[in-house]
């Protein structure tokens, strides 16, 4: 799976309708500017690598639409996580062994029958697992957000974690 999605351009939005792509095109504009300033270091390059560039942000910002909006989850939600989890760090490894932006754990590919780790990562391998992942907190939850973001992060029943993830969600809304 590494090797398949390690090339790949980002996935292109589905955008049917007019209304659909005014939507895409509101929250990429508002989103660019404000990952912009969320990465903007000290002498105005961007302190992460792998969102120093303009085309790197769209392609970051192209696969959390897609990625999100597959599972059925809004965007700003999916960038609170992500800010939350990793501050956008794809290779961000946490002291429990959680990988990429996402901060998911390895076990997940093993339970999915995929043997290659190092997918996580990848964006959009990531974000594919974080997102139905979280799909399926909330239905496991039966659509409580604490509680679904509480299963994520491993700490189901506290509110310190899933408050910060709403919060954040809310300063990435348009």
């Amino acid at each position: 799976m590494s090797s398949a999605v390690a090339d790949l351009p980002p996935p292109t939005p589905y955008l049917p309708t007019e209304q659909d792509q005014a939507t895409y095109q509101q929250w990429l504009s508002h989103t660019q500017v404000q990952l912009e300033r969320k990465l903007q270091g000290k002498k105005g390059q961007s302190r992460l690598p792998e969102l120093s560039s303009p085309e790197l942000q769209q392609a970051f910002l192209q696969t959390v639409w897609y990625e999100s909006r597959r599972a059925g989850l809004e965007p700003a939600l999916v960038m609170g996580l992500i800010e939350v989890e990793s501050g956008f760090r794809k290779f961000a490894i946490s002291s429990a062994g959680a990988r990429g932006v996402m901060q998911v754990m390895p076990f997940w590919t093993r339970q999915l029958g995929i043997s290659d780790e190092s997918a996580l990562f990848h964006w959009q391998a990531n974000m594919r697992f974080g997102c139905v992942i979280l799909r399926h907190y909330l239905s496991v939850e039966q659509g409580n957000m604490h509680m679904a973001l509480g299963r994520y992060n491993g700490s189901r029943g506290q509110l310190t974690y899933p408050k910060a993830v709403l919060a954040a969600q809310r300063r990435w809304q348009p």
